[in-house]
């Protein structure tokens, strides 16, 4: 009779580990199904800058990324902040690169940011969000965090000027607008990024989108959820701010 000891003893430390990595990937779901979510609404804005020359502006928006989770932001006078003003210099191609207002490419990005991009393209008239008018383009449940900054993916600008006349408006290096202004995704709370950008004259006639970095705005406000629990806790309806 052959002696069947061996297969059995294999099979059983085969078992043993098998069922020890499914314990290791239960514990890992259970980790990340328990983190806390909380809403973000981006909105866009104009200032004024060189928008009285266009009779529209209309953007075109496909999505956002979110800076690295927890990294520090970066300052408005580094290289690629992001907030400067636009200095007017121009470029023979059109493709101005300098001033601190343009973004990487994608190649160089920091390790971590993610990238959500929208079931549809979303578009803006520049022209019509003008003193103080915003308009929503996207609003999402995200896991709480906090984070740098926020990119939006811009894939066009369409001007057409007051005088009927088509405008060529550049996107700063051809890469998506960053916005760099820390922000938290808190639970039970609605946080309203509204970024700030506007068309800005260059010296060969031609007009560069730029970040707005005094008209960004993150406003905190608390969501139904959140004052129904504190409804059911405390018995009254008192809401927190920023």
């Amino acid at each position: 009779m052959t002696d069947r000891t061996p297969d059995l003893d294999v099979d059983r430390r085969t078992y043993l580990r098998a069922t020890g990595v499914a314990a290791l990937g239960s514990v890992g779901l259970a980790g990340c199904v328990g983190r806390a979510t909380g809403t973000l609404a981006t909105r866009v804005t104009d200032q004024p800058a060189d928008i009285g020359d266009f009779e529209s502006l209309v953007v075109t928006v496909e999505g956002f990324w979110l800076g690295p989770e927890g990294a520090e932001p970066e300052s408005e006078g580094s290289d690629d902040g992001g907030n400067e003003t636009d200095d007017g210099s121009d470029d023979a191609d059109g493709n101005e690169t300098d001033g601190g207002n343009e973004t990487d490419d994608g190649e160089d990005a920091p390790a971590g940011r993610e990238y959500f991009e929208f079931d549809e393209p979303q578009e803006a008239d520049l022209v019509e969000l003008q003193n103080g008018e915003t308009q929503l383009i996207d609003e999402r449940e995200l896991e709480t965090g906090e984070y740098p900054y926020l990119q939006l993916d811009v894939s066009a600008a369409d001007g057409t000027l007051t005088d009927g006349g088509e405008a060529t408006v550049d996107l700063p290096g051809n890469a998506p607008l960053k916005f760099n202004e820390a922000f938290e995704i808190r639970e039970n709370t609605q946080t309203t990024f509204t970024a700030d950008f506007a068309p800005v004259l260059r010296g060969n006639g031609r007009y560069l989108l730029r970040p707005v970095p005094s008209g960004i705005e993150v406003e905190y406000s608390e969501t139904e959820d959140s004052e129904d629990s504190d409804d059911s806790e405390s018995g009254d309806g008192n809401t927190s701010d920023a």
